[in-house]
């Protein structure tokens, strides 16, 4: 019993603690907090499907500047090595309370540095929460508009403002969407027109205003932020709706349980999502603040004219 008692004196002199103490591939001894850095497991998310695919980030309800923000800014950054997307496109409440210069530091510029620094453009819509002037924000990528349109590749982009829909931005929907001849049309704004959200929901009165444009010239793919989680919305004649809330704010457990319009809802954690538009197909993933993968798939772009009937798509 001596004996024991002097061998570990003898440990606990060296510094060695044996309390926790893991074996590394050796037989030594390794740190806790190195033990734990190498069991954490890499980041779930897979590189892309297709060669020359339109991919693209996609963020919503971000600027918080806080410990969430940039979290989620930090797993984004490291997702580009596997996944490199080639720009981002924001869905509203960009930025929360005061509006200095110095809070576009906080909580833009730094949360997303390593992503900026690669030269990955941004692309803003406005939300609820955000001063219309963010729209002569450089950065944003608006230029000075509310709403626009901009194209990549063989996508078209329509960045709208669900704040104030009145009847000139309805007109210049119409005409841009009646233009455009591309293979993949995009919109994206701030309030959702599909959500099983508690707290806010489904925003009819827009969607009664947009859907039949959406509908008529062949929007496929609509994003939405305001609900802070994610939400997979089943197709909705023959349109493809994600509401994508919780990139940095978070509103648990806020999603209705057995809702009819959710084919993959979460909302325990902050998230982020990429996805990459192929020759036929989207490809998307949603990545946690902890690198885990809450989901993903691949989804048939449809052929023209749109069909009315949800069942035509594959959900």
């Amino acid at each position: 019993m001596r004996l024991n008692h002097l061998l570990l004196a003898g440990l606990l002199t060296l510094g060695v603690s044996t309390f926790g103490a893991q074996q590394g591939p050796t037989g030594r001894p390794v740190a806790p907090a190195a033990a734990a850095q190498a069991a954490k497991p890499p980041m779930e998310i897979s590189p892309p499907r297709e060669q020359d695919s339109v991919r693209f980030g996609i963020l919503g309800d971000t600027g918080t500047g806080d410990r969430r923000q940039y979290e989620v800014g930090a797993q984004m950054t490291k997702a580009m090595q596997i996944f490199p997307f080639e720009f981002v496109i924001m869905l509203g409440d960009n930025i929360y309370g005061s509006e200095r210069p110095q809070d576009f530091v906080k909580k833009f510029e730094r949360p997303y540095e390593g992503i900026l620094s690669q030269k990955i453009p941004f692309y803003a819509s406005l939300g609820n929460h955000d001063d219309p002037t963010q729209r002569f924000y450089k950065p944003f990528n608006m230029n000075g508009e509310r709403f626009y349109t901009f194209k990549k590749g063989d996508a078209r982009f329509f960045a709208l403002d669900s704040n104030y829909m009145d009847q000139p931005q309805l007109k210049w929907i119409e005409e841009q969407l009646s233009r455009a001849n591309d293979r993949w049309k995009i919109a994206y704004f701030h309030h959702p027109l599909y959500s099983s959200g508690e707290r806010h929901g489904s925003e009819v009165d827009l969607r009664t205003r947009l859907e039949p444009l959406f509908v008529k010239y062949g929007v496929d793919i609509v994003f939405a932020g305001h609900e802070h989680f994610y939400e997979r919305i089943k197709p909705q004649k023959g349109i493809y709706y994600f509401t994508q809330g919780g990139s940095a704010k978070l509103r648990e457990g806020n999603i209705r349980v057995n809702s009819a319009l959710t084919a993959r809802g979460y909302d325990t954690d902050n998230v982020f999502m990429v996805a990459e538009l192929g020759k036929e197909s989207l490809h998307f993933q949603v990545v946690s603040r902890a690198g885990r993968r809450v989901d993903s798939g691949s989804m048939p772009l449809m052929p023209e004219p749109k069909q009315a009937d949800d069942k035509s798509r594959s959900q």
